[in-house]
């Protein structure tokens, strides 16, 4: 081997890692290939960088989006030339929209082998296009003090771009020439020339601020709507707020406000079910909207929002247009706790509405009556049940990554106002059912104890990410909810048409899963009742590494149940008007 040129790839592309350790960067995910080899070696040399192998790009990516959310620090992913790093692009696609920091590290064929049909050689440049908050076509390695700053400045601009605010995914394309292996008795060590990148939180003026506030001490009939977010601080802050103005707090589920030691009792967690009535929501007209986070799970929400022409902000700190239902009239770019907390402290609020806030809480609490008590006793099961009993067994400090499609409506619906520290999660940025084992295995590899609730289809669509279970040990609980197909279908209309529904909509697999737990290695237990799910949930208390139960259910049933509940809902809430 050119001993200048392993010098050269050696110093370049170690001083690229030193300065992604410098700049908070502590796990990589590799998946296996030649191109990438210098490096994938350097990386596992590096001694305070935790090295994850995942073999399928596409798990893998996911896989390193879980770790960034549950750390909310960037994680690199590392793959070879060619469709390997496609295999990345839906990962990119929901770190992009969930705000999650990824630093995406593809290796490429030299200038010289492209578009001249060399295998494994594809056009890489931008190749997530706008999907990425930067790309960078790095050089090719040079023995050169000039190159070594080059690519240790390079690696501290995408890390700090990757966590600014919105956070987000980077990629660098590194061109290679062979040969590929580094100098192995390298040794690291803190790089003179990296860069310290700091950046402040947006804040809104002293003018604007008066303004808002004018707005705001007029308003009797607030709601305050709180969607997905990633900020801990933010929950005290709201209830703060709400308190001062008697507003009621419509909370998703994954806005962190229904669990936690904060103060609840203007938390509203039943409004998916009571926004179906109408005839309560024309006796709740708000004269004030002000929303916090990513758009809500519930659609009867978002409809009820739709449906509100009043004056309607939406502060976002990341500073973009998140307004599906059109309703925005201030859109207030400035960090939510910042604002929240200088409005609380200006604003008189010296006339909140008692009874405004009195209707919301009363027809909640009704709500969450019937909710609690849905379908017990040992009856065949359904998603409600099987939901219901999850968050009854979960304990403290436990983090919950739900799947998209019936899954998390069903966690909307059932996850009611607790006192535990649970942390609920999962991928809405793009609302796909791909990646979500694995997602959720990143998020079990950073030491919180980690279940997974989601469907046979979600399921199937990403059996390769259980292989992570097994190679780490990971303590993953699963509940498989099966019911045979896209549940979630079956409360469209689509439902209505016959002829077609189940080969276009149901799609039903047919699969038996405990093959693929007997595979990686996962204990299994399947489980037909309320009364055999629940047993199966005690027992986990005692099983190391991770565990699946298959909740079988029957998806017309599940609809029916359902709606059951929702009109005996609406029937409460009507005797109570």
């Amino acid at each position: 081997m050119d001993y200048d040129h392993q010098k050269a790839i050696t110093e370049y592309f170690a001083s690229f890692i030193e300065a992604l350790h410098h700049s908070g960067v502590r796990k990589v995910v590799i998946s296996p290939g030649s191109r990438s080899t210098p490096l994938a070696m350097l990386f596992a040399k590096h001694p305070q960088i935790e090295v994850f192998v995942n073999i399928d790009e596409r798990s893998a990516a996911f896989f390193a989006l879980g770790m960034a959310k549950a750390d909310r620090e960037p994680v690199a992913i590392l793959c070879s030339s060619g469709t390997a790093g496609a295999n990345y692009y839906p990962a990119v696609i929901e770190a992009k929209y969930s705000r999650v920091p990824l630093i995406v590290l593809t290796a490429d064929r030299p200038h010289e082998l492209r578009e001249v049909g060399a295998p494994q050689a594809i056009d890489q440049i931008n190749l997530f296009g706008s999907h990425v908050k930067w790309f960078d076509e790095m050089a090719l390695p040079e023995q050169s003090d000039s190159m070594k700053t080059y690519a240790q400045r390079a690696a501290s601009r995408g890390a700090a771009i990757s966590r600014s605010i919105p956070e987000g995914p980077v990629h660098f394309n590194f061109p290679i020439r062979e040969p590929l292996l580094p100098d192995m008795s390298y040794s690291f060590k803190e790089e003179k020339n990296a860069t310290i990148i700091s950046e402040g939180a947006r804040s809104v003026s002293e003018f604007d601020l008066k303004r808002l506030a004018g707005v705001l001490d007029v308003k009797r009939k607030g709601i305050i709507v709180c969607g997905p977010h990633s900020d801990p601080k933010l929950a005290d802050v709201v209830i703060n707020f709400a308190e001062k103005f008697n507003f009621p707090v419509l909370a998703d589920p994954l806005s962190s406000l229904r669990s936690g030691k904060h103060d609840k009792s203007q938390v509203i967690d039943g409004y998916d079910s009571f926004l179906r009535n109408n005839q309560f929501k024309k006796s709740v007209k708000p004269d004030f909207v002000i929303r916090i986070g990513a758009m809500p799970v519930s659609k009867a929400l978002t409809l009820y929002l739709k449906d509100q022409d009043v004056d309607h902000w939406i502060i976002d700190s990341g500073g973009q247009w998140r307004d599906p239902a059109g309703r925005a009239t201030e859109m207030i770019f400035a960090e939510e706790a910042q604002v929240l907390n200088e409005l609380t402290e200006i604003v008189n609020a010296s006339g909140a509405d008692d009874e405004w806030l009195d209707k919301w809480l009363t027809i909640n609490q009704k709500t969450q009556e019937l909710t609690v008590n849905y379908r017990k006793g040992n009856d065949p099961l359904d998603e409600g049940m099987a939901v219901r009993g999850l968050i009854e067994t979960l304990p403290d400090h436990s983090a919950v990554f739900v799947s998209n499609s019936m899954p998390i409506r069903d966690m909307d619906t059932f996850f009611v106002n607790n006192d535990k520290s649970i942390t609920v999660m999962a991928n809405r940025g793009a609302n796909g059912i791909d990646g979500v084992i694995s997602t959720a295995m990143g998020v079990s590899a950073s030491g919180r104890q980690t279940y997974l609730l989601i469907g046979d289809l979600a399921f199937y669509h990403d059996m390769n990410g259980l292989l992570a279970g097994k190679m780490y040990g990971l303590n993953l609980k699963i509940i498989l909810v099966n019911n045979n197909g896209g549940g979630i279908f079956s409360y469209l209309p689509q439902a209505n048409e016959k002829e077609h529904f189940e080969l276009l909509f149901g799609t039903p697999a047919g699969l038996e899963f405990s093959h693929a737990a007997n595979l990686y290695g996962a204990n299994y237990k399947k489980a037909l009742t309320y009364e055999e799910y629940m047993s199966a949930l005690s027992d986990w208390e005692t099983d190391e590494g991770f565990s699946i139960i298959e909740a079988v259910t029957n998806r017309e049933e599940n609809v029916r149940n359902h709606r059951e509940m929702w009109e005996n809902v609406s029937r409460e809430i009507e005797s109570l008007l």
